[in-house]
This record gives structure tokens, sequence and C-alpha cells, in this order.
């Protein structure tokens, strides 16, 4: 799926021609993991708000969707439940976020629930249907147990053991306790938590990334109780954001 659409204007002929782009044009040339979701999700939206499944319903529409969750449900070397995803493959070309960012998962568990909704219950849609069902309760229960971050979790990764070896380790990613940063402690509000920005083995990213975060909320990633701390995290440390917002916006004007 196009991560964009350029539109090229021909003065003489007064013709325009719509050019997709593949990434060729994203920094790092890397090709979007997120453009195929979007395109699920607003294809919700869309019969959601006018009650038209004509669109939804074609082979057309049917097909992409199969090919789409075909390609992210395929099984590969990678047993984790999450999304492999290179760097800049985000929606914002984010680099340095190589392994499982929060918006692709996030972005990956709502197409899933839209498309349990658009599919048909067809011979081969039945077949997808059952995979994404699947897909989704391990994806839900590793999201909600690993990436979440609030002071419990901070205190247990503090106690972690490193190289555990059994199946019945705690420390299942071999994150080193030193590894946590100073200002997590300070950023974190008691009641507050967050989805932390990256999981993988023996490196956790504990950045805050807020669209990831909502769209945890949106889709329903996120229980009900880690709804609340991730909106009193976000009210806690407003003004915290609004200040380095004035900040980067100044400082570009400088420039």
């Amino acid at each position: 799926m196009p991560a964009s659409f350029k539109v090229l204007h021909d003065p003489v002929r007064k013709s325009d021609t719509i050019i997709a782009d593949f990434g060729e044009s994203a920094i790092g040339r890397v090709a979007p993991v997120d453009s195929g979701f979007w395109w699920i999700i607003l294809l919700r939206a869309y019969t959601k708000s006018t009650g038209d499944l004509s669109q939804a319903e074609t082979p057309e529409c049917q097909k992409g969707m199969m090919l789409i969750l075909t390609l992210c449900l395929s099984e590969g070397i990678d047993t984790f439940p999450t999304l492999l995803c290179a760097d800049g493959c985000s929606m914002i070309d984010r680099m340095g976020i190589y392994g499982y960012p929060i918006e692709i998962q996030a972005l990956f568990l709502m197409a899933l629930r839209c498309a349990l909704s658009l599919l048909k219950h067809d011979a081969e849609g039945k077949e997808c249907i059952e995979r994404i069902v699947k897909r989704l309760h391990a994806l839900s229960y590793h999201m909600r147990s690993y990436f979440w971050l609030d002071f419990q979790q901070l205190n247990d990764i503090y106690r972690y053991k490193t190289e555990e070896y059994s199946h019945t380790a705690v420390n299942k990613f071999n994150v080193i306790p030193d590894s946590i940063p100073d200002w997590v402690f300070d950023f974190m509000p008691t009641g507050g938590g967050y989805f932390i920005g990256n999981v993988s083995p023996a490196r956790m990213d504990f950045r805050w990334f807020c669209l990831g975060n909502c769209i945890a909320i949106l889709c329903s990633l996120a229980t009900p109780e880690q709804s609340m701390a991730i909106m009193d995290l976000i009210e806690e440390r407003w003004e915290l954001w609004r200040n380095a917002t004035k900040n980067s916006l100044s400082r570009n004007r400088k420039s």
C-alpha cells in the first residue's frame, strides 16, 4: 500500500497524474508498514459512519484486506505476536525504533478489530477470521503485560535478575535494571502509566509516545484501568509538554 500520493500537473496538456509513493521519498527509503492498516481502519470508519457496506463487500476490497492480513499474519522466525518493523517504517518516519514500536502494534490491533467487522464469512474469510481472533488474544495479552509501565512495574523491573533461562523466568526479556533512565521516576505520576515505545530482548525503550498510547485507548488495547492511567499521565504532565512545544517552536523560528 502506498505511503502517500503526489499530484503532478501537466500545464501543456492541462491534466493531472497521481503518483504513488511506496517509500521512495521516505527517510531511509523504507516501505511503510502502517499504510495498509490505515486503509482498513478508514474503510471501517466509512462503513460505520454511513451504514453503507457495498464498498467494503466488493471483491476488490475483500481481496485487499486479505492480502494485507495474510502478509501480517504469516508465520516466520519471529515468535512474538507483535509485528517486527524496520527503522523509519512508522507513520512519521521516526528513526531508531527498529523492533516492535508501540504505534505500529496499536494500529495493527485496531486494523485486526476492524477487519473482523468487514470480512465476509465465506470459506476464505472464516479461515482468516480464526487467525485474527487468535492473534488478537495473544497480541493484547503481550502488550498489556510487557509494554505497560507504571510505578509497580518500575519497582518490579528494578528488582529483576538477569540471564534467567527457565520458562518460569520473571525477567523474560533479560532487561538490565540499570538501563532504566533516571527521568522515568520523575516523569511517572503516582497513579499514571503508559505503554513504552518498544520492547525487544535486552532492550526496552522507555520513551513516551503520545500517539501510540492514544491509539491504544481508541482500539481497546489498553484496559479501562490502563486508559485512565494514560489520561492521568497526560493531565499531570500537560504543562511540561506545552512548555517543551513552545521551546521547540522557538528554536525552529530562530534556525
